[in-house]
């Protein structure tokens, strides 16, 4: 059965003469948490990435490794479904078809990826994937004081300018909110799970910085202080700015400038060939960020260690959703404690083996003993982003699930204590993370990491630990360590660390940041080597003396049980 929203997206495609309409995940400013919605809308897939191209009698979605199961269960009614990476669009679609879109939620770079030049792309300035009616969103933005960013936005200024002038171009088209957030030193509230301030802004070579956004967001703040000499404009009126922009070369972003936006500048400036220095910029945090992001990763060991002894020690029946509300409320005693940096993955028995499944009234099942439970979840401080995932027994276990936990152990363990003087790209992590699996025939579709902002988005690029992803290891950046294993149908393992790379004199190392500790009635002590044991307790330890203040005796107890 059709749903009525496809029905009436399919009734406007005689008036654009088109064959089919192009549906992202993001919005027009191309955040990972887009507001609004607009596939979760026509297709009730709400993982945090994917594609629909819906056609007159047929309709496909295409998602990652992550998200297979998940999309054929939430949307296998009304959409075919393929991985995205081995099944790109151009490849399924009939070609030379007419496909409309809407140019302010696609950048050049993603419709070639993706359909090549095989279709005839319509632009289509009005949106037909017709939300619910949007909030009236009016967040003001705020200021983090350089004690809590470590760096000045005057610096941060002069760096982008330093950039600006080696490529001989003339200004920057900032078009990534959490980019303008570090380089201004300001947060908002515009999206959920993360305190992004939507908005942009052009910085040109001699100090001078346009941003557009809703005046009223930061208006107030401007008046007070404006060191920074910043004109506001109009979010509504940035086509036009861009049509009078006098300027020779121009940089642009090709991950979140829109087609519309690009479309306005090309034929008129000459766009550089280099993409927005400040994806590296951010992705090496400096000495106070980290100390913020150690303090926040302290106070969520402490709510995440309080809710893995009660979850092994409640006798009542629980539900994922409410082992899910009580790790919140442990999450809340803290006051530096702001929101979930994602929806929380409460997921027991077959629920573990989707990998970003997520807890509804429909979906909710009771965690039962001879489950295990897979829970993986973030949080928002003052000023840090936290991201944990642990996978516990709530009794007795097979030796073969704790020998597949054991090995993933394993493989998490080899990443964090990883000799990076000699292993200096992320590709070769991954490969260390899936060692001990691959030797069994086993494996996990997904990357074994993610970068992690400071303050801002729990996942963030370009750093990544991932199969063929070659980028270099650098002292600063921050990222997760999450190997994993699903059976399907069955059960979901993954343990997951943030790690930072921290430099003493000439040698770099990885450091946890997560101070949590694994579940011991998982793990098959025979499989592990020496120097994995004595990695285990050195962590456990260290775990210990950073939370221990903050237990009770019996928690204290049972986390030294872990040992």
């Amino acid at each position: 059965m059709i749903s009525t929203k496809i029905k009436k997206l399919r009734q406007k495609f005689s008036k654009y003469n088109i064959d089919g309409y192009i549906v992202p995940k993001n919005d027009e400013y191309f955040n990972e948490y887009s507001f609004p919605d607009r596939l979760k809308f026509i297709s009730d897939f709400d993982g945090s990435a994917g594609l629909a191209v819906i056609l007159f009698k047929k309709n496909y979605l295409f998602v990652d490794g992550r998200y297979t199961i998940q999309a054929k269960f939430q949307s296998g009614k009304n959409f075919n479904i393929f991985e995205i990476h081995k099944k790109l669009p151009w490849k399924v679609l009939k070609h030379r078809i007419k496909l409309g879109y809407n140019p302010y939620c696609f950048t050049s770079i993603g419709l070639k990826r993706y359909f090549k030049n095989y279709f005839t792309l319509v632009p289509i300035h009005t949106d037909l994937v017709r939300t619910i009616k949007s909030k009236k969103i009016n967040n003001k933005f705020f200021f983090l004081k350089n004690n809590i960013s470590g760096e000045s936005s005057k610096n941060k200024i002069k760096k982008v300018i330093n950039f600006l002038n080696k490529d001989k171009s003339d200004c920057i088209f900032i078009t990534a909110p959490e980019n303008v957030a570090w380089l201004l030193n300001i947060r908002g509230k515009d999206n959920p799970h993360s305190p992004i301030p939507n908005c942009r802004v052009i910085l040109k070579k001699n100090g001078k910085i346009h941003l557009f956004t809703k005046k009223t967001k930061i208006q107030y703040l401007l008046k007070k202080n404006n060191s920074l000499k910043i004109t506001l404009v109009d979010q509504n009126k940035i086509s036009i700015f861009l049509k009078n922009l006098n300027s020779k070369k121009i940089i642009l972003d090709n991950l979140s400038c829109s087609l519309a936006y690009e479309n306005l500048i090309k034929n008129k400036i000459d766009i550089s060939s280099q993409n927005d220095p400040i994806y590296n910029m951010k992705s090496i945090k400096n000495n106070i960020e980290i100390k913020n992001i150690i303090k926040s990763h302290i106070f969520d060991g402490v709510a995440v260690t309080k809710f893995l002894y009660w979850i092994k020690k409640c006798k009542k029946k629980i539900t994922e959703l409410a082992a899910e509300k009580k790790l919140e409320y442990f999450r809340k005693k803290n006051q530096n404690y702001l929101y979930p940096s994602f929806n929380t993955i409460s997921a027991s028995g077959a629920h573990g083996a989707i990998i970003h499944y997520r807890a509804t009234k429909n979906s909710n099942r009771l965690i039962k003993k001879q489950d295990i439970y897979l829970c993986d979840s973030g949080g928002q401080y003052k000023y840090g982003t936290t991201d944990v995932t642990r996978t516990m027994s709530l009794n007795k276990q097979t030796k073969k699930i704790k020998d597949i936990f054991t090995y993933v152990l394993k493989g998490h363990i080899a990443v964090a204590s990883a000799n990076l003087n000699k292993i200096k790209r992320a590709n070769l992590l991954d490969n260390l993370a899936r060692k001990f699996l691959n030797k069994k025939g086993l494996d996990y579709p997904h990357g074994t990491g993610h970068g992690v902002g400071f303050f801002l988005n729990v996942h963030e690029g370009p750093i990544a630990i991932s199969k063929g992803y070659k980028v270099m290891i650098k002292p600063g950046q921050v990222m997760s360590n999450e190997p994993g294993f699903y059976k399907k149908g069955k059960f979901g393992i993954r343990l997951e660390n943030m790690i930072y790379v921290k430099q003493l004199k000439n040698k770099i190392f990885f450091k946890n940041l997560t101070m949590v500790p694994f579940d011991k009635d998982l793990i098959n002590i025979d499989l592990l080597t020496y120097k994995e044991k004595n990695y285990l307790i050195n962590y456990n330890l260290e775990i210990y003396s950073n939370i221990q203040k903050h237990l009770t005796y019996k928690e204290k107890f049972w986390l030294l049980s872990q040992f």
